[in-house]
C-alpha cells in the first residue's frame, strides 16, 4: 500500500516544526511585551488582543498537528489514529487584515508568518485527507462485510 504521508517528507516535517517552533517563540515574545495598550483607541487595543488570541491558537494547532505527524512518522501512532478528526488540523480564525494595518509592522509580518504557516499545513493535511478517502477504515470494511450477508 502506498503511504499517503509521502507530501511531508521527514525534512519538511522537521523544517515546518522547528518553523512553528521559532515563530511560536517570536510571538510569545513580542505580544508578552504588550506593545500596544495605552498608545491606541480601546478598539484597536482590543483588536490587538483578539490578534495575539488568533496568532496562538494557529500556531498551537500547528505544532499539535506537526507532533501527530512526527508520532506517526516514529511509530508511536498508527495511520489510522492519526487519520482520526481528533488529530486533524484544528480550525483557526482568519485574522482581520482591516484592522492588523493599525498594528506595528512587527506584530504584521508575525501575523502574516503564522497564516502562511497555518495555511501551508492545511493544504497538507487537506491532500493527506483527500488521499485517505480511498482507503477504507477498518470499521468500513467490517461494515461492508456485514452488509453483504
Amino acid at each position: 500500500m502506498n503511504n499517503p504521508y509521502y507530501e511531508l517528507t521527514s525534512k519538511l516535517l522537521d523544517a515546518l516544526y522547528t518553523e512553528a517552533m521559532v515563530l511560536a517563540d517570536e510571538a510569545r515574545s513580542y505580544f508578552d511585551r504588550d506593545t500596544m495598550s495605552g498608545m491606541v483607541s480601546p478598539l484597536i487595543s482590543v483588536s490587538f488582543s483578539c490578534e495575539s488570541l488568533k496568532v496562538t491558537t494557529r500556531l498551537m494547532h500547528s505544532i499539535a498537528w506537526l507532533l501527530n505527524q512526527k508520532a506517526l512518522r516514529a511509530g508511536e501512532l498508527s495511520e489510522y489514529d492519526a487519520s482520526s478528526n481528533s488529530r486533524d488540523l484544528g480550525y483557526a480564525p482568519a485574522s482581520d487584515d482591516v484592522m492588523a494595518l493599525h498594528f506595528p509592522e512587527d506584530a504584521q509580518n508575525i501575523i502574516r508568518a503564522s497564516e502562511d504557516l497555518y495555511y501551508r499545513l492545511e493544504r497538507i493535511n487537506n491532500g493527506i485527507r483527500r488521499q485517505n478517502a480511498d482507503i477504507p477504515m477498518p470499521h468500513t470494511l467490517r461494515d461492508r462485510i456485514l452488509q453483504a450477508f
